[in-house]
């Protein structure tokens, strides 16, 4: 746990300046004061950093923090128009949007409106994405006190978590981490919900798990799955738009009875936008996993 703590420390130090080749404020002289978030992940980053007046609008998705309730919605499905009548200085968006609907970015640059993609791949830029958000929008030394605060609750994580496996003497469980059940993916290493199950203290049984393209999803066979149902102490899924799935789902879906986690019951859900967006949430998706893999543990 300790190498951990100083792998994390030195990353920390590093990513701002190295994970993004190009910075996506480079030359852009002053903040954005209007801004439209079309991601959740950057409207709940921008309301944590103290920008929540330079949001005028939001995407039909987003529903945290509370703040943004009562804001203008908008859909990167609509028309162009919409966005323009808005005006405003800055549309964000992430990669998926701008490969999906090129049509609505070349509009809005045409009207003269920046549009910056962003979203870093799981861990990596993690920090370098928060610092790129504060400069966009004039909140700089908010981004970077966020980075400081994830870090050094990292570290006390860590701390209580390898001080509570060593003082009841366990070892890290075998958990398989459910993404989508209908098409049997899971976490694809490297993604966010990868980082937070290990530093979670799990130990994911489909680390092997062919990653899908460049996202941060793999593709799991059942077949491959339940040869290691013996294996696997816990069984997670996370819950939300992306898997819409129950405790009955999964203890119902045919073959799963070789899970000897399913056939034990321990079958847990987590909330989607606790294990896949990049913000601070992700130390509350730590946490309520670390209480799943070790009951009675205070964090």
């Amino acid at each position: 746990m300790k190498l951990r703590a100083l792998f994390f420390a030195v990353l920390f130090i590093l990513l701002p300046l190295s994970s993004f080749a190009e910075s996506a404020a480079d030359g852009i002289t002053k903040p954005f004061i209007r801004i439209i978030s079309l991601y959740p992940a950057h409207t709940e980053n921008l309301v944590r950093m103290g920008a929540l007046k330079e949001l005028i609008g939001v995407g039909t998705e987003d529903d945290y923090p509370a703040e943004i309730q009562g804001r203008p919605r908008f859909s990167y499905h609509e028309d162009a128009e919409k966005f323009i009548a808005a005006k405003p200085d800055l549309v964000l968006v992430r990669p998926m949007i701008e490969r999906s609907h090129p049509q609505l970015i070349a509009k809005l640059r045409a009207a003269h409106i920046t549009v910056v993609s962003l979203q870093p791949h799981g861990m990596e830029g993690l920090f370098t994405y928060w610092q790129e958000l504060g400069k966009l929008s004039g909140h700089v030394a908010e981004s970077r006190k966020m980075s400081e605060d994830f870090h050094n609750e990292i570290l006390r994580l860590q701390q209580e978590i390898s001080t509570w496996q060593s003082s009841h003497n366990l070892l890290p469980p075998k958990v398989y981490f459910e993404v989508m059940h209908s098409k049997s993916r899971t976490i694809a290493a490297g993604s966010i919900a990868a980082y937070v199950l290990k530093e979670a203290g799990g130990i994911n049984i489909a680390g092997d798990a062919k990653q899908v393209r460049t996202t941060n999803i793999a593709f799991y066979p059942t077949e491959k799955l339940l040869s290691k149902g013996s294996q696997i102490d816990i069984f997670i899924a996370q819950q939300g738009r992306m898997n819409a799935v129950n405790r009955e789902i999964i203890e119902q879906e045919p073959g799963y009875n070789a899970i000897r986690a399913v056939r034990e019951g321990k079958i847990y859900l987590v909330p989607e936008e606790l294990v896949s967006r990049p913000t601070m949430r992700i130390l509350e998706g730590i946490s309520t996993i670390a209480r799943i893999l070790y009951p009675g543990i205070k964090l």
